[in-house]
C-alpha cells in the first residue's frame, strides 16, 4: 500500500514548503522512498485528487472543539461547518475566532478537543505561535472539496484515505521532550542534531514495532533538515501506516470519537 506522511503548513512557500514523504508498506515493513516539497496549495490539492489508492497521515487538526462549534453557532456536522469555513476569507475566519475569544472569560477562551487533551495537542482555535487554527482553515476545507475519506468525519472515496497525524505525540514516546528541531538558523545547535540522531535511530531499530506494529526503513537524509520537517513527515507516515493496518477496525478510530471533532491516529486511543 502507498503510505504518505505530510508535514503541513498554513502558508507554504520557498522558505517553508509542505513536506511529503512517500512510503511503501509491505505487510508490516514501512520503507520511505521519496521526499517531496510543495511550495503552494495546488500541489497539495493535486496530491489529494490522485487516482491511485493511498492513505496519508497529515499534521493539522481536522476538526474544531464541539464546545466552540456549539457556542459560536456553526452547523453541528463536520461537512456543515467545514463548508462554512471554506467560504470564509482567511481574515473572516481570524475575526470569528478573535471575536469568540474576546467574549470569553480568562482561562476559557480556547478549547481543546477530546483527542487534543489525550495527546497533549494545542487547541485548534489557536492563531498565535504555532497557528494550528489557520492550519485547520487551510487544510480541512481542501479535504472536504477533494472528496477523500476521513474516517469518522467524511465518507468520501474509499481509495483515498486521510487520517489526522501528530508527529509530536510519537516523537515524545520515542525520545521524551528532547528538542530536535529549530527553524531559526542562529538557534540551531549540536544538541538538536543529536536529538534527531536519537529519534531516527529509535524509529529504524524496532521501537515503532512495539507500539505501532511496524518496522521502518529510512535513510540518514532525514537528519539533514534542522527544522525536522522531513522527520515529522516520516512520523506522520508511521501513524498513517498504523491506521491502514487497522482499516478493518475503523482505521483504529476510538469508539468514543466525537463526529464533530475527529481524532488523532494513535494506538493509545483505541
Amino acid at each position: 500500500m502507498q503510505i504518505y506522511g505530510i508535514d503541513f503548513t498554513s502558508r507554504p512557500g520557498r522558505r517553508k514548503p509542505m513536506t511529503c514523504v512517500s512510503c511503501n508498506l509491505d505487510r508490516k515493513t514501512l520503507t520511505a522512498t521519496e521526499l517531496h516539497r510543495w511550495e503552494d496549495f495546488r500541489d497539495f490539492e493535486r496530491f489529494l485528487l490522485q487516482p491511485d489508492p493511498y492513505i496519508a497521515g497529515i499534521d493539522f487538526p481536522f476538526g474544531m472543539p464541539r464546545r466552540f462549534i456549539e457556542n459560536i453557532g456553526w452547523p453541528t456536522t463536520w461537512p456543515g461547518y467545514v463548508s462554512l469555513v471554506g467560504n470564509m476569507t482567511r481574515q473572516e475566519f481570524r475575526n470569528a475566532l478573535d471575536s469568540y475569544r474576546e467574549r470569553r472569560p480568562p482561562g476559557d477562551k480556547e478549547h481543546r478537543r477530546r483527542t487534543d487533551i489525550a495527546s497533549g495537542a494545542l487547541s485548534p482555535q489557536k492563531l498565535s505561535g504555532t497557528p494550528v487554527g489557520l492550519m485547520f482553515y487551510e487544510g480541512a476545507p481542501r479535504l472536504y472539496r477533494a472528496g477523500v475519506t476521513a474516517p469518522g468525519l467524511l465518507d468520501g472515496d474509499p481509495q483515498r484515505v486521510v487520517v489526522e497525524a501528530y508527529p509530536g505525540l510519537l516523537a515524545r514516546s520515542l525520545i521524551g521532550r528532547l528538542p530536535y528541531k529549530q527553524d531559526v538558523k542562529a538557534r540551531q545547535t549540536n544538541a538538536h542534531r543529536a536529538a534527531r540522531e536519537e529519534l531516527l535511530a529509535r524509529i529504524t531499530t524496532g521501537h515503532p514495532e512495539s507500539s505501532h506494529g511496524i518496522n521502518v526503513n529510512a535513510s540518514r537524509r532525514f537528519l539533514d533538515d534542522p527544522g525536522a520537517d522531513d522527520l515529522d513527515a516520516l512520523l506522520c507516515a508511521i501513524q498513517a501506516a498504523w491506521a491502514w493496518r487497522h482499516r478493518h477496525r475503523e482505521y483504529g478510530m476510538p469508539r468514543d470519537t466525537d463526529p464533530l471533532e475527529g481524532w488523532i491516529s494513535d494506538p493509545k486511543g483505541m
